[in-house]
């Protein structure tokens, strides 16, 4: 029995069925100079599929010399993040020696592992010049049985991913299987994760072969069952339904996300995603000792003057 913590056990019926679960309305964040809209973990629901996290990055815009990204050196244990932008360029180097810059399109999974710290800054000629910023990033909880596994970083080019066209929408699949396409990525646990765009009017069937199924709106608006979302909300739906989006007037892009439920709950704290409570004090401990040459943490070898502290709490 899979584990889903806001899925009702009592069967609907009649008029009580409906094929959307949840409605989420993200939470606003200013992290200094530009906002953030985090749809996941929410009080409705922590997680769908294995996506644990979800903030839209902007968009924001960096005028010429501005300051602007600078996410120091952190450290993240019991998940994998997915980067993915929309516009502009953001500098990910990590404690494995990765140096990597992220651009619209591609897909940019950091596998934490047992630990890893990374960081993530608009720097050198991006910065003198601006640019305009926008786009996604997710955290993927680990199967229990990877979560002390070893780190990893891929990058795979927007020129590889699973371009798919029809009736009026086009689909790019960013990991996982769905639609009769496959991303190039090797994953830990059944999941899909796709951007699509659709014309004014265009449906968008969901995958049917996926159990945990939710559409977070970017732009526009999209109806289902004869009620209208707009951008900024994000749609659980229940395992089971067939379920077709239809784009407003205006067309609609959005981001589909799912895949199969955890085992169980996850214990999140900082940057820590966990099964256990004792995973993640370890974590605290081993970050809070700084003990960059011999710890379970390094410092990305290309950024390592600073670092971001613990929390207190």
């Amino acid at each position: 029995m899979s584990w889903n913590p806001a899925l009702d056990p009592e069967i609907p019926i009649g008029d009580a069925v409906d094929a959307i679960e949840t409605v989420i309305a993200p939470r606003a964040r200013d992290l200094g100079g530009f906002e953030v809209r985090r749809a996941l973990p929410s009080a409705k629901r922590q997680m769908v599929g294995p996506f644990i996290f979800f903030d839209q990055i902007g968009p924001v815009e960096f005028l010429s010399g501005q300051r602007g990204i600078d996410i120091r050196p952190h450290p993240h244990i019991g998940l994998a993040t997915v980067t993915y932008l929309l516009q502009g360029r953001l500098h990910h180097r990590d404690s494995l020696g990765t140096d990597q810059w992220i651009t619209p399109g591609a897909v940019n999974w950091m596998n934490a592992g047992y630990g890893i710290t990374h960081s993530e800054r608009t720097d050198g000629a991006v910065r003198e010049s601006g640019q305009l910023l926008s786009g996604i990033q997710t955290w993927v909880a680990l199967p229990e049985e990877l979560e002390e596994g070893a780190a990893g970083f891929e990058h795979v080019g927007a020129e590889a991913l699973p371009d798919l066209e029809a009736e009026g929408k086009s689909v790019r699949l960013v990991l996982g299987d769905a639609w009769g396409a496959r991303a190039p990525l090797d994953l830990p646990s059944e999941m899909f994760y796709a951007d699509a765009r659709l014309e004014p009017g265009a449906q968008l069937p969901l995958p049917d072969n996926h159990e945990d199924r939710g559409v977070y709106v970017l732009q526009g608006a999209v109806s289902v069952a004869g009620e209208t979302y707009e951008a900024g909300q994000m749609l659980v739906f229940r395992p089971g339904d067939r379920i077709s989006l239809k784009a407003g007037e205006q067309g609609a892009r959005l981001m589909v996300l799912g895949g199969a439920t955890m085992g169980g709950p996850r214990y999140i704290w900082w940057n820590f995603v966990a099964s256990s409570r004792d995973r993640i004090e370890a974590a605290k401990e081993a970050w809070r000792a700084g003990d960059w040459a011999h710890g379970r943490f390094r410092l990305p070898p290309a950024d390592d003057s600073e670092f971001i502290p613990a929390p207190e709490r």
